[in-house]
């Protein structure tokens, strides 16, 4: 698992983790330790903070262009489920979830600190527009939570957007929320509009158990070398500090790194070109001897402390539902399968094992249509997805549909089956490219 059943004890008894970088083997090995860290003790908000540094340049700060950054990505669901399936030699299936209940979690966080900070607008990045039912399920959410702050103006934005707007106009944008992957992805961007990784923290926060982390990975290449930056894994300890309620001293620090950068001193991988780099152990005793100073530029108060306490440890874990009334009907069944030839050879296997209150609708490969029409200069690999539906209404359609699966898999290789369901009435399934 990535840690000792030691040092999981500790962490759920105390609520806190304070990590470094874990290298995850690419392709092949364990599961990552930093994923898993996460969901197991279901931090689902990750919390990353972009901004403007002096001391360290870029083409927007040379510009007068101040950034003030906040990505709240969602950090349990999506595809970092992990979830992944070789249906055929040639197919390869990951499963992408997102849930009604995780993304209220994600949501009423964002909302929630934007109160407190005051902000006046929070945005939701998004696939709507092509992943309609997943990344659609998760803006359908934000929309709801944001009802209940109403001094808060919410927004939405496609992905690809605001990658380009980020880039060029990023004072514009304050709040976001993403789901994983694209927030994942996003961050990365919006640390190279403030110098890189290197200045670039976080914090996984969960009801129970929270994480701090630099947002960079491992650097193997430099290990034992004392060049390390180290602002982004320092900035992720401030936000730890302020989160147990030691605000008094992550404050001091802050003002104590903040004061060593705009004195020019930095590490070897930023700063003015032709000027003298410090070490890892020189920039940290920089910062230490500026402890209890304040910068010109961006000061922060002492600080007021409370008292922290973890949350108590839960007797079972928890099930986490919304209170959505669905009338819930099944009127299919996707068979995603194995097949080599031509898809009316498959139609025509399909549709002598279907009964006369079943249809045949649609063939796709790869989600784009095939069957009964479709084009010649479309491409086909070996697995084909199988649309069946029924009219009847039956209640025990489910049970009718495995058995016809069943069926049919003695004529054709069954890989995976997805039932079709309306939910209230509504579809709750994609239609296929071209359908």
């Amino acid at each position: 698992s990535g840690m000792t059943p030691e040092a999981m004890s500790i962490i759920e008894e105390l609520g806190i983790l304070f990590k470094g970088p874990m290298e995850t083997p690419k392709g092949k090995g364990v599961k990552s330790i930093n994923v898993t860290a996460r969901k197991v003790w279901n931090t689902y908000a990750n919390k990353r903070i972009f901004r403007t540094l002096k001391g360290v340049d870029t083409v927007y700060s040379k510009a007068g262009i101040p950034i003030n950054i906040t990505i709240v990505r969602e950090n349990i669901e999506d595809t970092y489920g992990g979830i992944e399936h070789m249906l055929t030699s040639d197919v390869a299936l990951c499963r992408r979830f997102v849930t009604r209940p995780g993304s209220e979690q994600v949501h009423r966080f964002t909302f929630e600190m934007a109160k407190r900070r005051g902000a006046k607008k929070v945005v939701c990045g998004h696939k709507a527009n092509i992943m309609k039912l997943t990344d659609g399920l998760f803006l359908e959410t934000f929309y709801q939570v944001a009802k209940e702050y109403p001094e808060i103006n919410p927004s939405d934005i496609i992905i690809d957007d605001l990658a380009m707007k980020l880039v060029v106009k990023p004072n514009e944008f304050d709040i976001m929320v993403l789901p994983n992957l694209q927030g994942d992805i996003i961050s990365d961007l919006c640390a190279g509009l403030v110098g890189g990784l290197g200045f670039a923290p976080s914090a996984n926060i969960g009801d129970f158990i929270s994480i701090f982390e630099a947002v960079h990975g491992t650097a193997p290449d430099i290990t034992g070398k004392n060049i390390a930056n180290p602002t982004s894994l320092l900035l992720s300890g401030i936000m730890m500090l302020r989160h147990i309620g030691l605000a008094k001293e992550g404050n001091m620090i802050e003002n104590a790194l903040l004061s060593t950068l705009e004195d020019g001193i930095h590490t070897r991988d930023f700063g003015t070109p032709g000027t003298q780099g410090k070490n890892t152990t020189e920039f940290a005793t920089a910062i230490i001897e500026r402890l209890g100073r304040k910068p010109s530029v961006g000061a922060l108060p002492a600080g007021e402390n409370f008292e922290y306490t973890s949350s108590s440890r839960p007797v079972e874990k928890r099930l986490i539902q919304t209170q959505w009334p669905v009338n819930t009907q099944v009127c299919g069944m996707d068979l995603f399968v194995e097949f080599e030839r031509q898809p009316l050879e498959l139609a025509n296997l399909i549709q002598s094992h279907i009964s006369n209150d079943m249809k045949l609708v649609t063939i796709s490969n790869r989600g784009t249509q095939v069957w009964p029409t479709g084009s010649v200069f479309t491409d086909c690999v070996d697995q084909y997805r199988v649309r069946i539906e029924t009219q009847s209404g039956d209640s025990t359609e489910r049970n009718k549909m495995l058995v016809l699966a069943a069926e049919i898999s003695s004529s054709v290789t069954v890989c995976s089956v997805e039932m079709l369901t309306l939910l209230d009435g509504k579809r709750a399934y994609s239609l296929a490219q071209g359908q």
